[in-house]
């Protein structure tokens, strides 16, 4: 308490499905994070000792590093690094060489979780307010409450209760309660076309479309205008073959069927190398419907032939 000086409203940094985030300074001057679990919190008890069960055991550059935790009573709180440039992925402040960073620092920490470390991890909750930049704007992945553990030989698994963000959930996970690997990939293909273009998936417009930001992506796509995707804050200060394979990547990770999606090491593979790459197929979740504004929410609904999208929702 003393270290956000009383919990402090000067001290909140921000506010997620799990409670509070403030700012703290320890007696020997170092800056963290402390997570207070809300009462009336979404997330509660289990979500908590999922998040440090989880991420005491994963280390990584590329994912926000767990100093400790305190439960004392009804208090309950999770103490991180601090993170100064917070969730500033769709800033028009970044240049295209930083964009290009924080893509490739994302991946390699999804990769992490999924292939090299020694668990394997279904994040179930990649978006841009959980990616945070350090300093020097090393994007670090933040929140393990919805997190899920598989065994070595495990593909996929099943959930009644589906959990998430609306704009980032694959379509098996949001219709079925079907999550893999394959799942968090169309949550960072979102996240790139977030990044590149500086826009956000949900509620995304547009004067001649009803699209989302999929949508909108894979229409330039087919009318081989893909480039005109850019967010113009960057200008031409960027290379246009290396936009087009961001963009080819983003578009092959957010496919209407998981098998059409790459894994995240071959992401990496796609990003870095300059080999032919696949052409995308229609993307799932492309037209935004009239839907409730809640950030995270629980699913129920029924896909339409017609619009792959989700037709009711139930805030969460």
């Amino acid at each position: 308490a003393t270290a956000t000086n009383n919990f402090s409203s000067n001290n909140i940094l921000g506010q997620g499905g799990f409670g509070p985030v403030y700012k703290g300074t320890l007696i020997e001057g170092q800056e963290i994070a402390v997570k207070r679990l809300s009462k009336n919190s979404g997330q509660g008890l289990e979500e908590f000792k999922n998040e440090v069960t989880l991420i005491s055991k994963l280390q990584h550059r590329n994912l926000v590093k767990l100093f400790g935790c305190c439960i004392r009573k009804d208090e309950k709180m999770l103490v991180y690094e601090y993170m100064p440039n917070k969730n500033q992925t769709r800033s028009k402040l970044l240049d295209w060489r930083i964009r290009m960073h924080i893509i490739d620092g994302i991946a390699r920490g999804v990769l992490y979780l999924h292939h090299d470390s020694r668990l394997k991890i279904i994040h179930r909750d990649l978006k841009a307010s959980n990616i945070l930049l350090d300093h020097n704007m090393n994007p670090k992945t933040s929140d393990f409450g919805l997190a899920r553990k598989f065994g070595v030989d495990q593909t996929q698994a099943k959930t009644k209760r589906v959990v998430g963000t609306y704009g980032y959930m694959s379509p098996e996970y949001a219709l079925d309660g079907l999550f893999s690997m394959k799942s968090d990939v169309f949550s960072f293909g979102v996240l790139v076309l977030e990044i590149l273009s500086g826009k956000k998936n949900r509620g995304f417009s547009h004067p001649d479309h009803d699209h989302n930001l999929l949508g909108h992506a894979w229409k330039l796509w087919m009318e081989k205008r893909p480039l005109e995707l850019i967010d113009p804050a960057i200008g031409d200060s960027y290379d246009a073959t290396e936009g087009l394979r961001c963009i080819n990547v983003a578009l092959l990770c957010v496919q209407q069927c998981p098998p059409d999606r790459p894994n995240m090491s071959l992401v990496l593979v796609m990003l870095c190398g300059d080999s032919v790459l696949p052409q995308p197929k229609e993307p799932g979740f492309f037209i935004e419907r009239n839907l409730p504004m809640a950030d995270s929410i629980s699913v129920k609904s029924e896909i339409s032939s017609m619009y792959r999208s989700i037709t009711s929702l139930e805030p969460r």
